[in-house]
């Protein structure tokens, strides 16, 4: 009988995941040994050790549906730009954007939980698995977007996967909406609008401007009418619809997209690695150990 403590104690010993330890153990009739000699033979104990190692290379993907109507933007990393520029790596990391698109899961976990898309016998987690035991480094799907829209979905990819970008967007076309996209992947803008700013964000800078007013010698009501000026350049910067239009920066965005009948409903920017501890490690050292075996 395979019991909960045995699940536990193999998956301690092998760092494989629960449902793997428990389909093993009932394959082996709770043989420990036999159980982890199994998880090996598929890689799979191989695989969880791995998941130790920093990830923080990798692509950021993205894909919209035929009808241009809904479109995800996910990133995928790995240990080293060496894989993230391997074919079977790139399938992988595109495939999972298609699934993302498809059935629309809420969030990381929800997708790794789904029947893989181009084999209903193996869920995401599975092939995420194999991948990792097949090419040799731990690997992750950190996180995606999806957007549906009753307009257009349009995508971008800078910088051969370094940063993907997500648009949806009411009127227009699809050359507007790459536009607008190669904006955000330039600019960096953190919300849509004005409206879209918290609060206490808005209030945080202006009580930075006044500081810095008062500090240039200003009265406070002069510092005053001087942070309603200065604050238009806050909103200049991180913005979308106050940013300088990148390709022309006499006007901005929101005239661009009003004299094309058109608007930005929401969006998203992903950077690959972004907020993730890089490792540093040397290539001639990493190479020597891999040959010392």
């Amino acid at each position: 009988m395979v019991t909960a403590s045995l699940v536990k104690e193999l998956r301690e010993k092998t760092g494989a995941g629960m449902m793997d330890c428990k389909k093993v153990l009932t394959e082996t009739d709770g043989d420990m040994e036999k159980a982890a000699e199994l998880l090996r033979e598929r890689g799979i104990a191989k695989a969880a050790k791995k998941s130790s190692r920093i990830a923080a290379e990798g692509l950021v993907v993205a894909y919209v549906s035929e009808d241009g109507k809904t479109g995800a933007v996910v990133e995928v990393n790995a240990e080293t730009d060496f894989v993230a520029k391997n074919e079977e790596f790139k399938t992988f990391a595109n495939d999972v954007a298609i699934q993302v698109v498809k059935e629309n899961p809420a969030n990381v976990e929800e997708l790794l939980a789904q029947k893989w898309v181009k084999d209903s016998s193996k869920t995401v987690s599975d092939i995420l698995t194999d991948k990792i035991a097949t090419i040799g480094e731990n690997m992750s799907i950190r996180r995606f977007v999806r957007f549906t829209s009753n307009g257009l979905v349009e995508k971008y990819i800078h910088g051969e996967g370094k940063i993907g970008v997500l648009v949806s967007m009411e009127g227009g076309n699809s050359e507007l909406a790459k536009d607008i996209c190669m904006q955000i992947a330039a600019a960096r803008p953190e919300y849509l609008d004005r409206n879209s700013v918290p609060q206490e964000r808005v209030a945080k800078e202006m009580e930075i401007l006044k500081a810095q007013a008062m500090n240039e010698g200003k009265p406070a009501e002069i510092a005053e009418k001087m942070v309603q000026g200065r604050i238009g350049k806050f909103y200049g910067e991180i913005c979308l619809v106050d940013q300088a239009f990148v390709k022309d920066p006499n006007i901005k965005v929101s005239d661009l997209l009003s004299s094309k009948g058109a608007k930005v409903t929401e969006f998203a920017r992903i950077e690959r690695g972004e907020g993730l501890e890089k490792r540093e490690e040397n290539f001639a050292e990493e190479v020597a150990k891999q040959i010392k075996g």
